[in-house]
C-alpha cells in the first residue's frame, strides 16, 4: 500500500516522494484512524486527502469554507484526469442532483462541499447510498468555538458522522492553539487516546485518534514589525526594496481600494480583492496576479485561502489583524517555494487603541443586542410569540437608517443572537439570477424586432435550459456571457433590455443577507446569552487582540519563536533574519548610520566629478557603512560605479 501511495504522487502530481508528514498522516487516514494534521501553510495539505482518496474505493467527503477554493481545487484536479466535482450556490437543483448520483454510482472520488450543505435534507438523503471512503475536514479550527474564525455551520459535521459512523475523519489545519486542537477533538466527537506530536503508530483500537505535528517554523520567511508614522510610505519603500510578488493586508472593502488605486498612482501595478466583487471580477483579478499581469494584490481576508503561487516574495499587513492566527496564515502566503520572503507588520501607537476597539464593536453591551433583537421585530412587524421557522430579506442599511444604529454594532449583535439560538444570520446569501418569459414560444419565434445580440442570447437561453416559459428559472450569468462572447454588464444590458420589451422577466444575482427566526419572538428583556456565547468568547477574543499587540510590541524577543511559542511549540534557537533578531546582531546597520553614510559619499560627489574608491577613505566611515551605503546607492542607480571610479548618476 505504501508503494502505491507514492505511485498515485508520481502518476498525478509528477513528485518523487512526500514532504514532512504527508506520508505519516495518508497512512493513519487509509488504516481507517480518524486523524488531525497540523501544518503550516503550503506544507501541502491537500496532498495527504487527494492521495488517500485515489488509494481507496469510494467517495471522499471534502468540507470547505470557501467556494473558490473548492472551483480552484476541483479545476486542478480535473486537469490531472482526477474525478472530482463540488458543490455550491452557483449550481442548479437538477445540477445538484446530478452530482450528488454520480458519488452514490462511483462517478466522483473526491466531493467537496461547504459546512453549510451538510443540513440539507437532499444532502444526506443521498449521502446513505453513497459509498464513503472518509470524510476530510479542511480549516479544521473553524469548527472551535476558541478558533479565529468560528463558523456555527461547522458544528453540523456530527451529522455526518451520525450518518457515516464507519467513515474516519481527516482533520487539517494550519493554525491551531493547544485549546483549539483539544476543542476540534471534542466537536468532531472523535476518540483523543494519544497526543502525538511527530509520528503515530496505531497501536490500540482501529478508530484510535492520532495526531500529527509539523513544525510551523518557517526559516525562509523573515517576520518584521515596522513601527510606521506614514504607513503608506513604508508600504512604497518595502515594494520599491523588495522586488517580485505582493499581497497587502487590509481592514475593509473601501480601504482595498483606496490602497490599490494609490499605489497605481505611484506606479505600482496593483489591483484589490474583497468578498463584494463578482465573480468574474474576482477570478479574472486572481489570475492576472497569479500570471504576474498585476504585481501586487491589496485585498481583505477573504484573498489567499487555496491561492497556490509559490513566489509570493512579500506580504504586508498594512492594518494590524485581530489575531495572531489570522496573521500566521495570511503571513504563511510568502516564500511558499522556500526562497527567502518577507512578512511585515506596519505598526503605529495608534493601532493598539483601534485593536482594543474591536472587542467593544465584536461584543457590544447584552442590553444593546436585546435592542437590536427588539428592533428587528419592529422592523418586520412580527409580533411575540410568531415568526419561529420564518425567513426574511434583511437591508442592513435601511435597519440601521430607521433605529439611528451603526453596521459593524449591528452584525456583532445578530451574530450573538445566532450563537444564542434566538435566530440564524446568513450574511450575504448569493442568490442566482433568474429568467421566466413572459411570450409564449410560438410569439418568441415569430418576433422580428431583436437585435442581433438580444437574439444570440434568447438562443443560448433556450440551449441551456427548459422549463422558462412557465416558471423562473436560475441561470448562470457567467456562462452565458462566455457563451455569446459578452462581458458580464454586457450580458446584464442585453437582459434589462429584453426585460424592457416585456419579453421576458429577468431577476438579477444579488447576494442578499438573511434572517431566520429559529425560536417564537420574544421580549428583549427576556432573552438569555448565556456566558459561553459571550462572556467566555469575549474573553478569548479579548486575549487575541492583546496577543497581537503584545506581538507587536516585543522588541526582546525574536519574531518567529513568539510565533511558535503561541501555537505550542519551543524552539531553542532565534531565526537571525526579523527585526528583532537583527537590530540585536552586532552586524546590523541601522537606518540612522546608514543613512548617515550615504549623504556623506553623496555630498562627496556632489561636485558631479568622477571620484576614485580610494577617496573615500577621507570619509572616515566604518567598513560595514561603507559596504551597505555603496550597495544602496548603486542598486538605486543614484551613483555608477566604473572601474574604480565613482560618481553621481545622470
Amino acid at each position: 500500500m505504501a508503494d502505491s501511495f507514492q505511485s498515485i504522487l508520481k502518476k498525478y502530481w509528477g513528485y518523487d516522494d512526500f514532504r514532512g508528514i504527508q506520508r505519516e498522516i495518508i497512512e493513519s487516514i487509509t488504516s481507517g484512524h480518524d486523524t488531525l494534521g497540523l501544518m503550516p501553510t503550503g506544507g501541502g495539505k491537500s496532498i495527504t486527502f487527494q492521495v488517500s482518496a485515489l488509494a481507496q474505493e469510494g467517495v471522499c467527503i471534502v468540507i470547505t469554507p470557501l467556494i473558490a477554493l473548492m472551483k480552484d481545487q476541483v479545476q486542478n484536479l480535473r486537469r490531472h484526469g482526477i474525478r472530482a466535482a463540488a458543490i455550491h450556490t452557483g449550481l442548479t437543483r437538477p445540477e445538484i442532483i446530478q452530482t450528488l448520483e454520480n458519488c452514490i454510482f462511483g462517478g466522483v472520488k473526491l466531493l467537496y462541499i461547504s459546512p453549510e450543505r451538510i443540513a440539507s435534507q437532499l444532502f444526506q438523503t443521498k449521502l446513505r447510498h453513497m459509498r464513503v471512503s472518509f470524510i476530510t475536514v479542511d480549516e479544521a479550527h473553524c469548527i472551535s468555538q476558541w478558533g479565529y474564525d468560528f463558523r456555527p455551520s461547522y458544528l453540523h459535521i456530527t451529522d455526518l458522522r451520525r450518518i457515516k459512523p464507519d467513515a474516519p475523519v481527516l482533520a487539517l489545519t494550519a493554525t491551531a492553539t493547544p485549546l483549539v486542537i483539544k476543542d476540534i477533538q471534542d466537536k468532531l466527537t472523535l476518540e483523543p487516546t494519544a497526543n502525538v506530536t511527530e509520528k503515530t503508530t496505531a497501536e490500540s483500537s482501529p478508530r484510535a485518534f492520532q495526531v500529527f505535528r509539523m513544525s510551523y517554523e518557517r526559516k525562509n520567511l523573515a517576520y518584521q514589525v515596522l513601527f510606521s508614522t506614514d504607513k503608506f510610505t513604508d508600504l512604497l519603500q518595502l515594494l520599491d526594496t523588495h522586488p517580485g510578488s505582493a499581497i497587502v493586508y487590509v481592514r475593509s472593502r473601501r480601504r482595498s481600494k483606496e490602497i490599490a488605486d494609490m499605489l497605481n498612482e505611484h506606479n505600482q501595478n496593483a489591483t484589490f480583492y474583497h468578498a463584494g466583487l463578482e465573480h468574474t471580477i474576482k477570478d479574472q483579478r486572481q489570475k492576472d496576479w497569479q500570471t504576474d499581469n498585476i504585481r501586487v494584490m491589496v485585498a481583505t481576508n477573504a484573498f489567499g485561502m487555496g491561492i497556490d503561487k509559490p513566489d509570493v516574495r512579500m506580504v504586508v499587513h498594512i492594518d494590524c489583524p485581530d489575531s495572531l492566527e489570522a496573521y500566521f496564515q495570511e503571513a504563511g502566503r510568502a516564500g511558499r517555494d522556500g526562497k527567502p520572503s518577507l512578512s511585515a507588520m506596519l505598526y503605529n501607537s495608534s493601532d493598539e487603541s483601534k485593536l482594543n476597539k474591536r472587542i467593544a464593536d465584536t461584543f457590544p453591551d447584552k442590553d444593546y443586542v436585546r435592542q437590536v433583537y427588539d428592533h428587528l421585530a419592529y422592523f418586520y412587524q412580527i409580533g411575540v410569540g410568531s415568526a419561529m421557522g420564518r425567513t426574511f430579506e434583511f437591508d442592513i442599511d435601511k435597519f440601521c437608517h430607521n433605529f439611528k444604529h451603526f453596521p459593524i454594532q449591528v452584525h456583532s449583535a445578530l451574530q450573538i443572537l445566532t450563537r444564542a439560538g434566538y435566530i440564524d444570520y446568513a450574511e450575504e446569501t448569493e442568490n442566482s439570477a433568474r429568467v421566466h418569459f413572459l411570450i409564449d414560444r410560438e410569439e418568441l419565434y415569430r418576433l422580428d424586432s431583436l437585435t442581433q445580440i438580444e437574439n444570440e442570447l434568447i438562443i443560448v437561453l433556450l440551449r441551456n435550459y427548459g422549463g422558462m416559459f412557465t416558471d423562473y428559472v436560475f441561470v448562470d450569468e457567467t456562462l452565458l456571457a462566455q457563451q455569446i462572447g459578452l462581458s458580464l454588464p454586457q450580458t446584464y444590458f442585453v437582459f434589462t433590455a429584453l426585460n424592457k420589451r416585456h419579453i421576458l422577466h429577468f431577476i438579477p444575482r444579488k447576494k442578499t443577507p438573511y434572517i431566520t427566526y429559529t425560536q417564537p419572538r420574544d421580549d428583549g428583556c427576556q432573552l438569555l446569552i448565556p456566558p459561553s456565547v459571550y462572556e467566555e468568547r469575549k474573553e478569548q477574543y479579548a486575549n487575541r487582540i492583546n496577543a497581537v499587540i503584545h506581538y507587536a510590541k516585543n522588541h526582546e524577543e525574536c519574531r518567529s519563536r513568539q510565533l511558535l511559542r503561541y501555537f505550542g511549540e519551543l524552539s531553542r534557537h532565534d531565526c537571525g533574519q526579523c527585526d528583532v533578531c537583527l537590530a540585536n546582531s552586532d552586524d546590523f546597520l541601522s537606518e540612522d548610520r546608514l543613512s548617515f553614510a550615504k549623504e556623506k559619499i553623496l555630498s562627496l560627489l556632489s561636485d558631479r566629478q568622477p571620484h576614485h574608491l580610494t577617496q573615500l577613505v577621507s570619509l572616515h566611515l566604518d567598513t560595514d557603512e561603507l559596504d551597505a551605503a555603496l550597495s544602496y546607492l548603486v542598486a538605486e542607480e543614484m551613483v555608477t560605479l566604473k572601474g574604480s571610479m565613482i560618481e553621481i548618476a545622470e
